[in-house]
């Protein structure tokens, strides 16, 4: 044996598909792309909308398709399959990063939640205030809910495009802030949008979540089981007038965050299956399967099913439901008078100055009431920079736009939406730059006055 083929060890067997399949895993593992991917997806739907081709591609997401369950008929245009059913996904995967951040994350002790929840709670209540006033008594008024959530996917790609520019603790604050406030979002969803409440089909749908809980209690760990329960909640929560979407982010919020098997216990099952492996037995097939069924098993417990599905389900999330989410919704035919509609710029004012207002006013509060401290490297400065940012609502702001408004106040809307969540990215970043800049200056001058005090002593 060579000397490299000691160091390396036998070369594995490599699939001619890898070459294509490698790089997009690698690609897909960046959480920045997504919002890369959401921005091309919402720009290719406005440039196809606004070319000649614009009626065919708006009029293709209405095109109904369904199925029939004996008496049942389930029949919706492609754009509600997307907004209805892929994106409870979406908010399934919600749920599990709500229940993260709870249990293990930045949310689960006070100190560290009090000011991201006190930025989330005035970035929700000030925005949706300014709409307000200048909606309040017009058709619409009912799109109140519309500036509330910040889009965690273009916040992530936007921080990432700054780097090291942006300090680690306001980094960490943004998250919180806008998983947070997507809780708020759920809620405005669940309570704000729902009209007509059929009491049958609701109650069917707590039936199959006791059912879920059940499951997680007697220990089953059959997926496909779960998916079939989970359909059915969704079906229920369609069937009741509540938007099927919240029954997503409750099965995320009951999804377990315990690791069924601990490090030690899959240490002694490897160890035990490379003994095996040295043995005559390794060469029967049944056995061998056993084995290293056995350690798959385990390996894959070692992880909590909140873990494993956050893990496994992103990219989905990420590279296809909220890119189909933008074709299907962002396509819109933009108007030189539209962007001056009311409703576009109560959208535009409420996510440009009503988030970076209701973030610092509260953030200052909790602050001066001794609820809470700015992380460690962060000024206000850039606390207000981070709010501008926070301004960006592009997949939220665009579902519920859809849920409260319709025909062309939904489109003046989205173009609402779309400019101020693109000023408020553009204006936040420079900000957090400029500011940021303004900090290593102060400190470097600061090290450098200390530095000539110690040599004039």
């Amino acid at each position: 044996m060579t000397e490299s083929h000691q160091m390396h060890g036998p070369k594995s067997i490599r699939r001619p598909i890898g070459f294509l399949v490698d790089p997009l895993k690698r690609f897909m593992l960046i959480e920045a792309a997504d919002g890369g991917i959401l921005l091309l997806a919402a720009l290719a739907a406005l440039v196809i909308a606004n070319s000649p081709l614009g009626s065919s591609y708006i009029a293709f997401w209405q095109r109904e398709f369904g199925f029939v369950v004996g008496d049942t008929i389930v029949r919706m245009p492609l754009q509600l399959w997307i907004n209805d059913g892929l994106m409870a996904v979406f908010f399934f995967v919600v749920g599990l990063e709500v229940k993260r951040e709870f249990v293990t994350g930045e949310l689960r002790e006070f100190k560290h939640a009090a000011l991201p929840l006190a930025g989330a709670i005035g970035g929700m209540a000030v925005p949706a205030g300014i709409y307000l006033l200048q909606q309040w008594g017009t058709p619409g008024q009912h799109g109140w809910g519309i500036p509330m959530a910040t889009d965690i996917a273009f916040v992530v790609g936007c921080m990432a495009i700054l780097g090291p520019r942006i300090p680690n603790g306001l980094r960490i604050m943004l998250l919180s802030l806008a998983i947070a406030d997507d809780i708020g979002a759920v809620l405005v969803i669940a309570i704000g949008y729902t009209e007509h409440i059929h009491l049958m089909a609701l109650g069917l749908s707590f039936i199959g979540i006791g059912f879920f809980i059940l499951l997680l209690r007697v220990g089953v760990r059959n997926n496909l089981v779960y998916l079939l329960v989970g359909i059915g909640i969704w079906v229920g929560f369609h069937e009741s007038g509540v938007h099927a979407t919240v029954a997503g982010v409750i099965l995320g919020l009951l999804t377990p965050t315990r690791r069924i098997v601990r490090r030690a216990r899959l240490n002694f099952i490897i160890q035990r299956t490379l003994y095996f492996m040295q043995g005559d037995h390794w060469e029967r097939p049944a056995e061998r399967y056993a084995k290293l069924r056995q350690m798959e098993r385990y390996a894959r417990d070692t992880l909590s099913p909140l873990e494993r599905l956050e893990t496994e389900l992103h990219p989905w999330v990420g590279f296809l439901i909220m890119p189909l989410f933008a074709l299907a919704n962002a396509g819109v035919v933009i108007q030189a008078a539209d962007i001056t509609m009311p409703v576009a710029t109560a959208t535009m004012l409420s996510l440009m100055l009503g988030k970076p207002i209701g973030i610092f006013c509260f953030s200052w509060l909790a602050v001066k009431a001794r609820l809470a401290q700015l992380p460690e490297g962060v000024s206000w400065n850039l606390l207000l920079g981070g709010g501008i940012l926070a301004g960006i609502g592009f997949t939220m702001a665009i579902f519920i736009a859809g849920l409260a408004l319709e025909g062309h106040l939904l489109n003046h809307a989205k173009i609402g939406i779309m400019i101020g969540s693109l000023l408020s990215a553009v204006v936040g970043m420079a900000l957090i730059v400029f500011f940021d800049r303004q900090r290593k200056a102060a400190a470097e001058e600061n090290n450098a006055s200390k530095n000539k005090s110690v040599w004039s002593r």
